[in-house]
């Protein structure tokens, strides 16, 4: 039962809208290869899943499973441009996707008329 109470507890850290600190990649993750989507504009101001504020002009992302404050390295596989994003939300949820990139990240990524592109994420 303490356990239970100890991880709910820390499942609510970081809700306050503060910034999330940097975590690292789980021991074992090595990275994964698939599609990149990027945030609608319309989800600028809105709270993510870390309580943080979704701004469009920051290199951040929403991964599945990464912990908050994650950094990792998002390389397009088609034309070799990188960028490094924060995970501060969960998401995508829509499959062969595995990240949801903010606008200025899909800048950097040269994916905007695109809307989707495939990509390799690797530990920071």
């Amino acid at each position: 039962m303490a356990l239970l109470i100890l991880l709910f507890i820390a499942g609510c850290a970081g809700r306050d809208g503060r910034q999330v600190e940097r975590a690292s990649a789980p021991s074992g993750w090595h990275g994964e290869r698939g599609h990149a989507s990027f945030y609608a504009d319309r989800y600028h101001g809105r709270r993510t899943a870390s309580g943080e504020t979704h701004d469009r002009n920051a290199l951040t992302a929403a991964h599945r499973s990464l912990p908050f404050g994650t950094r990792v390295r998002v390389t397009r596989l088609d034309n070799g441009l990188e960028t490094v994003v924060r995970i501060n939300d969960r998401g995508p949820f829509v499959r062969g996707r595995v990240i949801d990139l903010s606008r200025r990240a899909a800048e950097e990524l040269d994916m905007l008329g695109q809307g989707v592109a495939e990509v390799r994420l690797s530990p920071e």
